[in-house]
């Protein structure tokens, strides 16, 4: 039965590697049916986000249409109720982009993950035609000032919550009918955009570390890509640090957050103590601006700061307690410094050779430009969603209200199809939902594999998550990782598995994560360092971390099991290893 509900996609011969990389971050848990609906495929054929990943490597000149099988996914699959990546489509993007290999894409999606397969060069890989098309958008790339269509889509997506309906005063089909035309109508170009600037962005990334290995100072590509500015991802941590201050200034804000994270939103709401008042109206502008955030944003069921408040101030809470000097502003400034210092050094070293040095100084150019735009993209995606989720959210009390959902995100376990059958005839989907609730939770127990060549193995033969054990790390003891932000740090480690509650953060600790979203970022703020189980260059974790100048460690295979939680370890953001000091 599990099977059948969680909706497999076809493999092809042609493109058989399948991968978590990346995705990860976007979708940890399983896909529900809502979501499968409008990102992947429906009873109409290919959806949003299918499409918008063939528009986007269309755009650079990688492939053309008919490369692409018309009737199934090729670039986002399912298998066992998880969403993956198309690694050898990715590879072949490598292999054909001039100045990249199957190898650079590798490392800037893998990570040093165990069990990938070797690339293997197919005889329709290589493409002369690819090769020229994908060379001017390349060059465009590494010369553009600013992205202004991606500037344009953001304040598209602003105004969409300027203009938000009244979704109270909708029917129950105005809302499914709206939810889907929505989508339909502006998605895919969002999500293309995406795409299409993330992977530009692997050009400057593949440049500037190549320079830096050839001239003996390889970590200092990683300086290079820090103190960016203008990281969509990382912005809600500085207003959140601007909050958390200001409760730590006021007597009367931290005795309501020491009652406590659960009802502090309430309490607030409810006290007419002028600090309160104020913080209450400068948190409410917070969430007007980055409500859209939240845990697994990608998926429509999931709550954000705007649904669920104490989300947001469960993490300002972690700042308030914080001391002055993890100020994210003040650690941005530095490395600002420090990439422009390194940029003008390592420039001038290369003065004897001018082809190399126009080369590293467009690279260093291009990284400016595309790493932030690739997190605005992001961005705009999420806030997008959010207004969805919202009209969803809407129905979804509706239908608790009159017993056919035992939860308001029950939506989710419905496509869109079966919404209008729930409203039109109610009898039995409670039923329905509450079994396919179970299959949903049975396989958000289960080890999903990290790579899938061919086809899957069945969803039940995976393990479960929690009986995959490995041995625990000891006193002195190490684990290697791919190295993130640089610095050493030291710190007590804290095995944080979500961040629904990050309360068992204290500032100074070191961050253990399985993966990080950007609902992880304010507990970046508060942390000594960041270690997570996956990642690469650029993966979420790593960008972030250099905007706030917190040594991280990705690709840190296993590290939420073998790090015991509490132990004191040494984060070594330059060398990529955490060392166990005292278990």
């Amino acid at each position: 039965m599990a099977e059948e509900y969680f909706v497999g996609t076809k493999t092809s011969d042609r493109y058989p590697i399948w991968t978590r990389a990346n995705v990860g971050e976007v979708f940890p848990d399983p896909v529900a049916l809502a979501t499968f609906d409008f990102a992947f495929q429906n009873d109409d054929g290919l959806q949003m986000s299918e499409l918008g990943f063939r528009d986007a490597y269309v755009r650079i000149g990688a492939f053309e249409e008919s490369e692409f099988d018309p009737d199934n996914p090729v670039f986002l699959g399912v298998f066992g109720g998880y969403t993956y990546l198309n690694a050898s489509l990715m590879r072949i993007f490598g292999e054909r982009a001039p100045g990249l290999s199957a190898q650079d894409l590798d490392d800037a999606f893998f990570g040093v993950q165990p069990g990938i397969p070797a690339y293997e060069q197919h005889p329709d890989d290589p493409s002369p035609e690819a090769e020229a098309r994908i060379g001017e958008v390349f060059g465009w790339a590494l010369t553009t000032p600013d992205l202004p269509d991606v500037l344009a889509q953001e304040q598209r997506v602003n105004a969409l919550r300027d203009s938000r309906p009244d979704f109270e005063s909708m029917g129950d089909h105005e809302i499914v009918d709206w939810i889907e035309d929505f989508f339909n109508g502006g998605f895919r170009e969002l999500f293309a955009q995406h795409i299409f600037i993330s992977f530009l962005t692997t050009v400057p990334l593949g440049i500037v570390s190549a320079v830096c290995e050839a001239v003996g100072r390889p970590t200092d590509a990683m300086k290079i890509m820090a103190g960016l500015g203008d990281v969509e991802s990382a912005a809600p941590s500085m207003a959140m640090w601007e909050l958390g201050r200001a409760a730590a200034a006021s007597e009367s804000i931290n005795a309501a957050f020491d009652l406590g994270i659960e009802g502090l939103d309430a309490r607030l709401r409810n006290d007419n103590d002028s600090d309160i008042e104020n913080f209450v109206a400068a948190f409410d502008q917070f969430l007007r601006s980055y409500g859209s955030r939240g845990p697994n944003e990608w998926e429509i069921s999931c709550p954000t700061w705007e649904t669920t408040p104490n989300l947001a101030l469960a993490a300002i809470d972690r700042m308030r307690v914080s001391p002055a000097s993890a100020a994210p502003q003040d650690h941005q400034a530095q490395l600002a410094d420090d990439r422009q210092r390194l940029v003008s050094e390592i420039g001038a070293m290369l003065e004897a050779d001018p082809e190399a040095q126009g080369q590293f100084l467009a690279g260093a150019h291009g990284a400016s430009v595309l790493m932030p735009g690739r997190e605005r993209t992001k961005t705009n995606c999420v806030k997008f969603i959010q207004e969805a989720r919202m009209a969803a959210r809407e129905l979804g009390q509706r239908m608790v209200d009159r017993g056919v959902y035992p939860e308001i995100t029950s939506f989710a376990m419905l496509r869109f199809s079966e919404q209008h059958q729930a409203i039109d005839n109610p009898d039995g989907w409670r039923e329905i939902i509450e079994q396919r609730q179970e299959i949903f939770d049975m396989a958000a127990g289960k080890q999903e594999p990290f790579v899938i060549v061919g086809e899957s193995e069945p969803l039940s033969s995976w393990p479960d998550r929690d009986a995959v054990t490995v041995e625990l790390l000891g006193s002195g003891d190490s684990i290697q990782g791919l190295s993130g932000c640089p610095g050493v740090s030291e710190g007590r480690a804290r095995v944080i598995l979500d961040s629904h509650d990050p309360t068992a953060l204290e500032p100074g600790d070191v961050l253990v994560a399985p993966l990080t979203d950007p609902s992880w970022t304010p507990l970046f703020v508060p942390a000594a360092g960041v270690v997570v189980d996956v990642g690469a260059a650029l993966s979420h974790a790593i960008i972030v971390s250099r905007e706030l100048g917190i040594p991280c460690v990705v690709s840190a295979t296993d590290a939420t099991k073998r790090i015991p939680d509490g132990a004191r370890v040494r984060v070594d953001g330059d060398t990529g290893v955490v060392t166990v000091l005292d278990d």
